[in-house]
């Protein structure tokens, strides 16, 4: 099979260059530019026809990169592509996979019943699945799914001292205490009451068991950054050695770094899923074999 030709979304150049130097593939970059009106121009130069096409489109903020996403697969195809895969380190809309009151959008259904005509395969990285036990119950397409779990075990074993991980919730258990198993610490999870979406109230179960340990907060996504604040606090409180955080999507709301920051993290720390500060945790390898896996 011909190398593939990565094609980086605006945003995306790193990870696509990351991925083609594993794959011994090629980068074309796309001209993109907005119309007075707002409507997106998107050009693509560079030799197509007959091999493999990997977007890279990471898509927090999915809905200004919906359709730019949607003008690249389609005209990677009319120049010829073999096959158009997509490799977004990030998935959104997971999160409304059920109408919880009458009227709602089930958005993950409509979001990948929308993207799924556009690609012959998708790649990513620990979706935020809830109730959903695959991708392949909304997703008409194959989809390459790969857990960041073991590079976050391998950065925590290096760079934190006796640490304890820290889960959010019940629903994290396994996926902490798979993190927790390969860096070679215990874990535990905290009680936690949601009362609305920027309010949590959290405690740490048996906090004096931990007092020489160095607590890491392990999550998949941050966002709002409530329950790591609210955690921080707690733990703060208790007379806690200073906490690290650590999550695989730097989502992050408008003005939600801020406030982890202000509550005083020894240090943040999250996967380059998503371009930010807070990277430090590659997972270039991971989506490259799910590349290799998808083009076989």
């Amino acid at each position: 099979m011909s190398s593939p030709v990565f094609i980086p979304l605006p945003g995306n150049e790193e990870m696509a260059a990351a991925l083609a130097s594993r794959t011994r593939g090629d980068v074309v970059l796309p001209v993109t530019r907005q119309f007075p009106d707002g409507e997106t121009y998107l050009k693509l130069d560079g030799h197509m026809r007959g091999r493999p096409v990997v977007l890279v489109c990471t898509l927090d903020r999915a809905d200004a990169k919906f359709l730019p996403l949607v003008f690249a697969a389609e005209t990677a195809r009319e120049l010829g592509a073999a096959r158009v895969g997509l490799v977004a380190p990030y998935l959104a809309y997971m999160r409304q996979d059920r109408r919880f009151e009458p009227g709602e959008a089930v958005s993950s259904r409509i979001f990948a019943a929308a993207l799924s005509p556009h690609i012959a395969w998708l790649g990513t990285v620990d979706p935020h699945l809830h109730r959903l036990r695959a991708l392949g119950e909304i997703f008409s397409v194959p989809a390459q799914v790969v857990h960041a779990a073991p590079a976050i075990s391998a950065w925590i074993a290096s760079h934190v001292p006796n640490p304890v991980l820290v889960g959010p919730d019940s629903e994290s258990a396994q996926w902490v205490g798979d993190v927790a198993r390969d860096a070679g610490a215990p874990f535990v999870v905290l009680r936690k009451t949601r009362k609305g979406d920027r309010d949590v109230e959290v405690s740490l179960p048996d906090v004096e068991r931990w007092r020489d340990y160095t607590p890491v907060l392990v999550d998949d996504i941050v966002s709002t950054g409530r329950t790591m604040i609210e955690t921080l606090v707690h733990l703060q409180r208790a007379k806690m050695k200073p906490a690290v955080c650590v999550a695989v999507h730097a989502v992050f709301a408008p003005a939600a770094y801020e406030g982890l920051l202000a509550a005083r993290p020894s240090r943040i720390v999250t996967t380059n899923t998503i371009r930010h500060p807070t990277n430090g945790i590659d997972v270039a390898d991971l989506l490259a074999d799910a590349v290799r896996k998808a083009s076989s």
